[in-house]
């Protein structure tokens, strides 16, 4: 894994093998920050990264500046990993170990921007919680963004407050806004 962008360009991180992680492509996040480039000021929002996994993302908004990032993953290699790699690249990340479903029923901060990678094996009725959360919770800013990062095998077209989606190989992103 690599970071694309910014001033961490061209740095590999090397995650260990016994987390279970599907980091995001470098050709799909490539695509992804490329739409993001003319949609936000990466030094003036609030990221929310869930299913955080590796850091991978909030890796490449760190290298584009943004600075007020929460991770959230269950699994505690993972935290420790987001927090190790953080710690290399002298950045601060907010890093919390929870069920991401718990957390967005009780979290109470709003986010410019979420980021949601979960597990491709997940059923789309799981896809769906994620929308249904953020949108239910009130988690986003006015103008915030949700992403949601699934395989080509699953259609979120019909979920609440879709926007469009963009699909990489087999990765797609589905937009959702208010």
């Amino acid at each position: 894994m690599r970071i694309i962008s910014g001033k961490f360009k061209g740095k590999r991180l090397i995650a260990p093998k016994n987390l279970p992680v599907r980091p995001t492509t470098d050709m799909a996040k490539e695509a992804l920050f490329n739409i993001l480039n003319f949609q936000i000021d990466f030094q003036e929002i609030k990221l929310l990264d869930l299913f955080a996994g590796t850091g991978n993302i909030s890796y490449e908004f760190i290298s584009r500046g943004t600075t007020q990032i929460t991770a959230v993953d269950q699994h505690y290699g993972c935290v420790k990993f987001l927090n190790k790699t953080a710690n290399e690249l002298e950045a601060e990340i907010n890093t919390v170990k929870s069920d991401v479903f718990k957390y967005l029923d009780k979290v109470k901060t709003k986010s410019d921007l979420i980021f949601a990678d979960p597990p491709y094996d997940f059923s789309t009725e799981d896809f769906q919680k994620i929308p249904q959360l953020v949108f239910k919770n009130n988690l986003l800013e006015e103008e915030g963004l949700l992403i949601v990062e699934h395989s080509k095998h699953t259609d979120l077209s019909e979920t609440v407050n879709f926007s469009e989606s963009r699909k990489y190989g087999n990765s797609v992103f589905s937009f959702f806004k208010l």
